[in-house]
């Protein structure tokens, strides 16, 4: 890159890239209702309002990770964009210049001023934080792009803010033919998990092959994926039980694209429900994607991509009879 790209690209640090929008409806209860059930957070403050005025509130109040579902626009604006183009087209373009073309989102934090209440109309608007210089990373040379969502409400009192960081590479470039067939090369390697101080030990005892539940010091419910606090006392205690790793398909979607050299296809990829109650997302095995049934009794697995990683997977409980 040349050092007038470079220049080019710096320049966006402190541009707005989103001009601030209202979301399309206020904060309601239905879909408040969809939300929880979608997740299964049976926290009461969020549809029962004398649970939610006996935990201090005012009333029902929506959950903190809906924040950033009020502004989104929807699959029409995503087909029907705006006419004239935006600044966050022009820097599109600008990185498309550069040859990075791909994108994937790499992480997301969020800083909460309030809680939302229905009748809240919330706004977004982005600007750039930060461009990185070019790095070299596994999917191929990109640079990493920072923004900072401000969330607002209908009195311009800001709720939330968002860092939100994604990396722009360039596609590799698919290998030229053979002159004869080669020789089939080694599966790519597993990615890897996002680890941090709050799942490391999710991680530690699966490398174990022992599949751990997070449990509340304080009231003994259970969670999954593991957290910093209990959602249903707000807890910060937490100690772990072992599962017996049966359990049953909740759902699941099967995978034809885009394909990951280090994965077969098609993949099926399952919300495993365990006995003890709690859900986890892990791949099945042993069974064809057309046999696969909701409600389908499975059984814990393991799988070991590396020396330092090892994944839980499912099979049906019948497997080892058909």
């Amino acid at each position: 890159m040349t050092d007038a790209y470079e220049d080019r690209l710096q320049a966006w640090a402190g541009r707005e890239v989103v001009a601030r929008r209202q979301g399309q409806d206020p904060v309601n209860v239905p879909m408040i209702r969809h939300w929880v059930e979608a997740m299964g957070d049976d926290n009461p403050v969020y549809l029962d309002d004398d649970a939610a005025r006996a935990s201090g509130r005012d009333g029902i109040v929506a959950p903190a990770s809906m924040m950033q579902a009020w502004t989104m626009r929807g699959y029409a604006a995503s087909v029907r964009p705006d006419s004239e183009p935006s600044a966050a087209d022009e820097l599109n373009a600008l990185l498309a210049e550069g040859g990075y073309t791909s994108v994937v989102a790499t992480d997301s934090e969020f800083e909460f001023h309030r809680e939302l209440t229905p009748g809240d109309h919330v706004s977004v608007e982005e600007t750039v934080e930060s461009v990185s210089p070019e790095k070299q990373t596994a999917l191929g040379a990109g640079r990493f792009i920072s923004t900072i969502k401000t969330y607002r409400d209908a009195t311009g009192e800001v709720v939330a803010t968002q860092r939100w960081r994604t990396l722009r590479f360039r596609p590799a470039e698919a290998p030229a033919e053979a002159a004869a067939p080669a020789e089939p090369e080694p599966k790519a390697s597993r990615p890897r998990p996002a680890i941090n101080p709050d799942n490391a030990f999710w991680f530690e005892a699966a490398r174990e092959h022992r599949l751990v539940i997070q449990r509340c010091a304080d009231c003994k419910s259970l969670r999954h994926p593991p957290g910093p606090a209990c959602p249903q006392c707000g807890s910060f205690g937490w100690d772990t039980i072992e599962s017996t790793g049966n359990g049953h398909v909740y759902t699941y979607v099967v995978n034809h694209h885009p394909r990951h050299p280090a994965f077969d296809y098609p993949l099926v990829v399952a919300v495993i429900e365990l006995a003890e109650g709690t859900r986890l997302i892990a791949n099945m095995a042993d069974v064809a994607p057309a046999d696969v049934e909701i409600g389908m009794p499975v059984v814990l697995d393991w799988i070991d991509p590396d020396p330092d990683l090892s994944l839980p997977v499912f099979r049906p409980a019948d497997a080892k009879e058909r």
